[in-house]
């Protein structure tokens, strides 16, 4: 009977929660392991004699024969696990980007294109507030698609930065599709909007939006005034005309992109989460040079992640900023629920997430679940408080005693003390980014793995339980990213024991910054 389980991360558990039973040797164990004069002598030599190591490891598989073993469990034996790999630098694409007034269905559209549901889109104005890059293919051809805030004329505040992000996608895209409400007709921001396209150079394809029969057709024809060619009536609700639309943007696209960069190969993604209003934005436009992002005191001002490549130290990193997590997701609703679904496949996608947290009031809920979220998907981790340079000197060591007791259960992660409003300390970033990444990578051989365990198992034997002992069979590493381990026992494995092994893993071999999965196998006896 197979009984898979996997451990949570608890760097401070104690083996005092294995120990509940009287008259158990293990009670004296949790004394030796606090000791530095312990087993890390003996671990250290082990690791040092491969023949021993390889000697150890092909004794304890052919040990195995002797139990039942399942397919799976040959698979894994055979080293059958599947491996990440960087993917290939690829050529720049052309960049479409897709601009127009508040409220006139871009990102609806956009979402038409690609064929997905990935821009946040809510029936109101001003939903989309950076410009964000998605990668999209229209009849072979591959491309850039920007999806933009709305452009106003005369704004200020939030309106203003909004504008000021698709001006910039703009002047950094091959061509523009001009999307215009076409139940509306042109507007005077239209025209503003038409004056600046023609200024900028840019080949445009004019986006009749909401045309959903023969009598938007007809409406339609009334923005043949703004000048700009023929307007192509579409529905980008429902799907109506996108076709032609594409085909002709297709048209207006170059082959090569005359902005656009080869990306270097292999950068890896650095997901920016944590709950609303604590720096994300401001530290991504510090870490990029440039205002790439629209930062605002009013919280959940970022609704879409946006992608940034970044040069730290001379090392291409995909930095990708994300809405605050403000509850959970089933408590949310309208675009900050599509928001958090969108922050939560950011998470998945990235290798490794930087989770802000506000260093000028206490740990909250919010921030605690925020650190689950990134632990549950099996990313390395980077927590990285905000606003350090804020706090009084006398206040300090105060608050380094509190982040203690609050991160007490994951002190594997590594933490730095920034401020992305200035700067300060975010050079940083890139040294502990590492760290967890190097250790999400990390693989450790079978035979030293055995013969670490061999050596705990010795000084530290699992409890009995019910007059029986469990024995470790045989252990290895499953897969990376994270690291997850398999152990084969006669019998199962105690949560605190579990605990107990990784927290000595970790001690041994590193593994700072990257969760760690334990699994136990039970396997019994062949019958005779």
């Amino acid at each position: 009977m197979t009984t898979p389980d996997h451990a949570q991360p608890d760097a401070q558990a104690s083996l005092d929660e294995v120990s509940q039973t009287p008259g158990e040797t293990i009670d004296q164990a949790s004394d030796v392991v606090g000791q530095p004069e312990d087993t890390t002598e003996p671990l250290l030599a082990a690791e040092g004699d491969e023949q021993d190591d390889e000697s150890r490891e092909r004794a304890l598989r052919a040990g195995l024969e002797d139990y039942e073993l399942a397919d799976e469990d040959m698979a894994l034996l055979s080293g059958e696990y599947d491996e990440d790999g960087n993917l290939e630098p690829e050529a720049p694409l052309p960049v479409l980007a897709i601009v127009g007034r508040p409220n006139v269905g871009k990102s609806t559209l956009v979402n038409r294109i690609l064929g997905r549901r990935e821009a946040v889109t809510e029936d109101k104005p001003g939903v989309t507030r950076d410009r964000v890059s998605y990668p999209a293919e229209w009849a072979g051809r591959q491309f850039t698609l920007v999806d933009t805030g709305g452009w106003e004329v005369d704004v200020a505040g939030i309106e203003a930065r909004v504008a000021e992000q698709a001006e910039v996608a703009i002047a950094l895209s091959d061509a523009v599709v001009f999307v215009v409400d076409a139940t509306v007709g042109p507007t005077a921001t239209d025209e503003r909007v038409v004056k600046l396209l023609r200024k900028s150079g840019k080949p445009v394809v004019l986006c009749a939006n909401k045309v959903d029969g023969a009598r938007g057709e007809a409406d339609a024809t009334e923005l043949w005034s703004l000048g700009l060619g023929e307007p192509h009536p579409v529905s980008a609700l429902h799907g109506r005309g996108t076709g032609d639309l594409l085909d002709a943007a297709m048209e207006a696209l170059p082959l090569v992109s005359e902005h656009a960069v080869v990306l270097p190969s292999g950068p890896r993604r650095v997901a920016l989460v944590g709950r609303p209003n604590v720096g994300k934005s401001s530290l991504l436009n510090k870490v990029a040079g440039a205002d790439r992002v629209v930062v605002d005191s009013v919280a959940g001002t970022t609704r879409d992640p946006v992608d940034e490549l970044v040069l730290l130290k001379g090392i291409p990193w995909w930095f990708v900023d994300t809405a605050g997590i403000r509850r959970r997701v089933h408590q949310t609703k309208g675009a900050d629920f599509y928001a958090s679904l969108r922050t939560q496949a950011a998470i998945e996608k990235a290798e490794v997430a930087v989770v802000l947290v506000d260093a000028s009031v206490p740990l909250t809920e919010q921030d605690t679940r925020v650190i689950s979220q990134v632990v549950d998907a099996g990313r390395a981790l980077v927590i990285a408080y905000n606003k350090w340079d804020l706090m009084d000197e006398d206040r300090r060591p105060f608050l380094e005693r509190e982040i203690e007791k609050d991160l007490v259960q994951i002190q594997w992660a590594p933490r730095v003390n920034v401020s992305a409003r200035t700067g300060w300390h975010t050079d940083r970033l890139v040294p502990a980014l590492e760290r967890s990444l190097e250790s999400w990578d990390k693989r450790i051989p079978t035979g030293r793995l055995n013969a670490f365990l061999g050596e705990l198992v010795a000084a530290h034997p699992h409890p009995l339980r019910g007059g029986k002992q469990p024995r470790i069979l045989f252990a290895t590493q499953a897969s990376t990213r994270p690291p997850r381990f398999v152990i084969f026992a006669t019998g199962f494995l105690e949560a605190g024991y579990r605990r107990f092994i990784e927290r000595r893993l970790r001690e041994t071999f590193g593994f700072e910054g990257t969760p760690i999965e334990i699994s136990v196998r039970v396997r019994e006896k062949r019958k005779r």
